[in-house]
């Protein structure tokens, strides 16, 4: 922990982070961006992974008490979305279970005529992967129900559309869903001791290899060439492919190559147009984590250090080097400025930084 008291961006960091942490245990994704008011379990899983990094489990303990709890208390609508599906049917989007909360850990109520999509699997198979990590011993009989639904659920709906990491629909099926899917499934196998969970980790695994496979590597998408920076998280921290897996080599080599941005940084996928499809901090410490263990991606660590405000805040995105700059100023315009501080960043943030030493 002697990184902390000497590094004043990881005191930062650790300050933003609990600072941003609610009474309940929620992360808010950004304190001071309206629209990122929320509690999202992936955004929250990797802050409670960070404070796990750096030796701060009980905050980390506070956030996964609050998602069991939450999930516990949204209970019916998980159970009736896993029997109509289990009859044959598909639910509406609506009716399943949202990848983000109030930080009381109540549903959000839509405002205007503009709903925000809130159907995405992957934030339970990231919840999921670091409550394991989290505990590393055997969970908490009191938690055990919660974990059994959430597994129910994962297993039930990570075959559908739904919306990605990045809020966005397209074509519904996502490399790091499916990916997040089975790094979940395979937590929560360990968990509750369930050889059958197992096995739906080894289905979505192979549904990933098979689907989205494009010149001996994966796509973002089936039949999208492009890749996405988000699916660095298969080899690390997912572990779904090996870090010397071909596959995997060949999917964070092309990462490498198409989305490193000129800055330094790392976009989510070409053609983007959030905010002009900026560089993205959280992306470019995952790549340094990754880089991590072949002892690389300090110059990726570096970069995202030289993103900080005088503060020390960490934003979501620099736009210095966007793709589409015609597209900047539309959603300053609609939303304000690029969300900062936003908490993803931090934890990923720290992340990076711990690997490394």
């Amino acid at each position: 922990m002697a990184i902390i008291a000497s590094d004043p961006l990881i005191e930062r960091s650790l300050r933003v982070l609990h600072d941003g942490q609610a009474r309940s245990g929620a992360f808010v994704a950004s304190p001071s961006f309206s629209v990122y008011g929320f509690g999202w379990l992936r955004d929250g899983a990797f802050c409670a992974h960070a404070l796990d990094a750096v030796g701060r489990h009980t905050a980390a303990h506070a956030f996964h008490a609050w998602a069991v709890e939450t999930i516990e208390r949204h209970r019916p609508m998980a159970e009736r979305a896993v029997a109509v599906l289990a009859a044959g049917t598909t639910p509406p989007p609506q009716a399943m279970l949202p990848a983000r909360f109030t930080l009381d850990g109540d549903l959000e109520r839509p405002d205007g005529d503009e709903p925000w999509p809130n159907f995405q699997v992957d934030g339970y198979g990231i919840w999921l992967w670091a409550l394991d990590a989290h505990l590393g011993s055997a969970l908490p009989a009191e938690w055990r129900p919660a974990v059994e639904l959430a597994a129910s659920y994962l297993a039930t709906t990570w075959r559908l559309p739904c919306w990605s990491c990045w809020e966005e629909l397209q074509s519904g099926e996502h490399a790091s869903t499916i990916g997040a899917a089975a790094a979940g499934l395979a937590a929560s196998a360990r968990l509750l001791d369930d050889p059958r969970l197992a096995a739906e980790a080894d289905a979505a695994r192979a549904h990933l290899l098979a689907r989205f496979a494009v010149d001996g590597r994966l796509g973002r998408e089936p039949g999208d060439l492009r890749v996405d920076g988000s699916m660095i998280w298969l080899t690390v921290p997912f572990g779904v492919l090996d870090v010397d897996d071909p596959v995997a080599a060949a999917t964070v080599d092309a990462i490498r190559r198409d989305l490193v941005g000129t800055g330094g940084g790392v976009y989510r996928y070409r053609g983007d147009t959030y905010y002009g499809g900026g560089e993205w901090l959280l992306l470019a410490s995952s790549l340094a984590w990754h880089e991590a263990a072949s002892g690389n991606g300090a110059d990726l660590r570096a970069w995202v250090r030289a993103q900080a405000s005088a503060n020390g805040d960490l934003p979501e995105q620099v736009t210095g080097h966007a793709q589409d700059p015609a597209m900047v100023e539309p959603w300053v315009e609609r939303w304000g400025a690029v969300a900062n501080p936003l908490l993803w960043s931090h934890a990923m943030f720290l992340v990076s930084e711990t690997a490394a030493r």
